[in-house]
């Protein structure tokens, strides 16, 4: 079974079609750049484009880095214009096929704990995305608990701490990756103390360093690279809408 994943990001919108059985991408990805207005109808027209370059007419997975409940925007991350938006009709409406639409760190998590280093794991597991923000979601014993939003918790000035510590902060500031490490460390310590997870795994952009700031982490809590990298959005995606997992 094939299934066309789209993950929604802050500085790009992406695509692949995917095997389900082997969690393989079956064509090359993508990409198209998030329109700097990150606008409802704005970004419903670049993932028609994404859906059209594919020529796809099956059922559409989605990743969107909001929380999401029963298809709808509760968190305008992207554009206040997005709040208590329906995703999934409105990409529906501009595609003609039916969407899942997933908070994008939930299916991240769900790639990996199918297909990646999370497979078999027990107990909490964490799943943390570091790029434009920083996402995460929650698996206890394999099952997701949804729409975990742990870059939100508020530090020192900033209104959310993933202003301060997420990929993009180290790009913006151009730190290096010792300096920015240490800002992650402070973040993974939040998360150790609040949620106290069994292992932390790490995906988005900035994981495929992980080796450039793994001395910065100080954590007891195993803190592993997820594997699957910038494909894993994809991967869950396709996955999340073959097995319907949208909290409905």
């Amino acid at each position: 079974m094939e299934v066309l994943g789209i993950d929604v990001g802050g500085s790009g919108i992406k695509g692949a079609i995917v095997n389900i059985e082997t969690g393989k991408l079956v064509t090359k990805r993508h990409r198209i750049p998030t329109p700097e207005s990150r606008k409802p109808e704005d970004m419903a027209k670049v993932v028609a484009q994404i859906v059209k370059h594919f020529d796809y007419k099956g059922k559409v997975g989605c990743g969107f880095p909001t929380v999401i409940k029963r298809g709808v925007c509760k968190s305008p991350n992207l554009h206040k214009s997005w709040l208590n938006t329906n995703v999934e009709e409105l990409f529906k409406k501009k595609t003609g096929l039916d969407f899942t639409v997933v908070n994008d760190a939930d299916i991240a998590g769900y790639a990996s704990m199918n297909y990646g280093t999370g497979k078999d794991m027990e107990g909490l597991v964490v799943m943390l995305t570091i790029g434009t923000g920083l996402g995460s979601g929650a698996f206890l014993d394999g099952k997701l608990i949804p729409n975990f939003e742990l870059g939100q918790i508020p530090y020192k000035k900033y209104k959310k701490i993933e202003l301060w510590a997420a990929g993009s902060a180290k790009d913006r500031e151009g730190l290096t990756y010792k300096k920015w490490g240490k800002r992650f460390n402070k973040f993974l310590k939040l998360v150790d103390l609040i949620v106290s997870p069994d292992t932390i795994l790490l995906g988005g952009g900035a994981s495929k360093d992980f080796e450039e700031f793994k001395d910065c982490i100080t954590i007891d809590t195993p803190v592993i690279p997820a594997g699957l990298q910038n494909h894993a959005g994809i991967i869950g995606a396709a996955a999340a809408a073959f097995h319907n997992i949208s909290y409905h």
